[in-house]
């Protein structure tokens, strides 16, 4: 296996002095150990990525750097040393003042990390004010060269703008600008992608190691994708509950993995393998000339122009086929995907189940033959009910079923998505894979004809989403429903389409046989999502 590294990047400065050197980094509360005993150093210029599944402390490392450990957790022992100066022995003062200076921050979530109430030039401006001496003049300039810099289109109109006006991408890459304007020495990447498309991931991840090259900054990527570290990184370390496990050269450490945990986290990367020819079904679901609008908004004397999500889309959905949906976000993919189940009522086009018409007016049995699996499992499912009364709930509908049949089939479908005994828990109870297949159980308990899978492993580390992926394809066949997957995750559709869908702007652009599509792409839109999925490339 070789490693598909970012093309033309610049040799790794393992040879320098150390920027940054942790040693013995020990943080928890109590006699839990969320770090124990970790040591690394970084050297200016490289990117040293911090690999792990969640829980493995990879996160509270790069947080107890910056001395912003959550409440419960405390450094317990340990150095961390920046250009000789023990971050862990200053006053706060002196850590106020490196922060946002000469160590920098993205986090994962720029909506959450960015003040929804203040507009982007005014929290722009606010690390200049604090570690320059700029006027307020040169701070604007200073302002808008570098949003002009990470590509945003119109950067006097983004600074008197608000973070919700932006696109996911759009505000990462606003949050990269905001933290690389005072040309921190140390740069902090938490998962700053996760929540991106791929097209959206590339360009921000090659902005922010263009700027780092450029500044001489050192680099910490915190992920779970080892995509990105194959990607990005010069070298990489692995951790595993709160211990290093095992660290080096990311080309070695990712084509020659020593300790059987990085083997795992290696061997759950998805992977395209062959799939035997399915005969054809019949057509469970079609949609002609599907179109979606969404009016515009209201103002004070005027109606803003609406939006047309949906342009006309033709789609077949055949009975045990599963037709992956794929795109960048603000593509319509989610839109269509809601729009099949007319959770979203189409606005022009026809809706064919089993070939009746079911675009408008009631349709029972479309309903009830048809379920969907949300992106987000902790939002989708009621964290006052238990997960056991959750999965439950559709058989409501299920005529004919006795109390007892009822709770038969609850316990037979949670045996079947692995979670045996765990109906009397809450969602809180369980980790982000176990809520995720609480998800597929609802989804499934009523034995449908159709499951629409809305991202249902974007927001998964790689080694729950290979378990994910493998429930869902396991299910599919055992139970033979139809699955339409949504997803800008290439790595996770290749793993289980049969057929692709491409979608820009509304439209489909291209589609055909998963093999197709993947090894001889037609449209310049569907080689810049392939070309953007980093991977291990055999």
């Amino acid at each position: 296996m070789s490693i598909a590294l970012h093309p033309g990047r610049p040799a790794p400065a393992a040879d320098q002095a150390a920027l940054l050197a942790v040693e013995g980094l020990r943080v928890g509360a109590g006699g839990f150990r969320a770090v124990d005993g970790v040591s690394f150093g970084i050297a200016p210029g490289e990117i040293l990525a911090l690999v792990g599944e969640s829980g493995s402390g990879k996160t509270a490392t790069g947080r107890a750097i910056l001395g912003l450990l959550p409440p419960g957790l405390e450094r317990l022992e340990g150095a961390i040393r920046l250009e000789g100066e023990d971050l862990a022995q200053v006053a706060p003062a002196r850590l106020r003042e490196l922060r946002g200076g000469a160590i920098g921050m993205v986090f994962q979530e720029p909506m959450v990390s960015l003040n929804p109430a203040m507009t982007i030039g005014a929290q722009l401006g606010e690390a200049l004010a604090l570690h320059s001496t700029l006027s307020r003049e040169a701070q604007r300039a200073a302002c808008i060269a570098m949003l002009r810099r990470v590509q945003i289109a119109d950067p006097e109109g983004c600074l008197r703008a608000y973070p919700h006006e932006f696109s996911g991408g759009m505000r990462q890459r606003i949050m990269l600008a905001a933290v690389m304007l005072p040309k921190p020495r140390l740069l902090i990447a938490d998962e700053p992608t996760t929540a991106l498309d791929n097209l959206a991931q590339a360009e921000v991840l090659d902005l922010m190691v263009e700027l780092a090259r450029e500044n001489g900054t050192a680099v910490l990527l915190v992920t779970h994708n080892l995509g990105l570290v194959a990607r990005y990184a010069d070298r990489a370390l692995v951790m595993q509950r709160g211990r290093v496990v095992e660290e080096g050269p990311a080309r070695q450490v990712l084509t020659a993995p020593r300790h059987g945990y990085t083997r795992l986290l290696v061997s759950a990367m998805p992977q395209r393998l062959p799939r035997p020819p399915r005969a054809e079904g019949e057509v469970l679901l079609e949609a002609r000339g599907l179109v979606v609008d969404y009016p515009g908004r209201a103002r004070l004397f005027r109606r803003l122009p609406g939006k047309r999500a949906v342009k006309g889309v033709d789609l077949q959905i055949r009975r045990g086929e599963t037709v992956a949906l794929v795109g960048g976000s603000g593509s319509g993919k989610t839109t269509l995907g809601r729009a099949m189940l007319r959770l979203v009522q189409p606005s022009g086009g026809r809706l064919l189940f089993r070939g009746q018409d079911v675009t408008t007016g009631p349709a029972r049995e479309f309903r009830l033959a048809c379920q969907i699996v949300f992106q987000d499992p902790y939002s989708s499912l009621d964290p006052r009910q238990r997960v056991g009364e959750i999965v439950a709930e559709p058989l409501r509908h299920e005529p004919g079923l006795s109390a007892a049949a009822r709770a038969a089939r609850v316990a037979e479908t949670f045996e079947a998505v692995g979670l045996p005994g765990m109906d009397r828990r809450f969602p809180h109870q369980l980790s982000g894979g176990q809520r995720q297949r609480v998800a597929i159980a609802r989804a499934i308990v009523r034995r449908p004809a159709l499951v629409v899978a809305d991202e249902p492993v974007s927001a998964l580390d790689m080694t729950v989403q290979k378990q994910i992926l493998e429930l869902i394809r396991r299910l599919q066949e055992e139970r033979g429903f139809a699955c339409l997957f949504i997803s800008h995750d290439l790595g996770a559709v290749a793993e289980v389409a049969d057929c692709v869908l491409v979608m820009q702007d509304g439209a489909i652009v291209e589609q055909g046989a998963r093999d197709a599509i993947f090894d001889a792409p037609a449209h310049p839109y569907t080689r810049a999502l392939l070309d953007a999925t980093p991977r291990l490339v055999p």
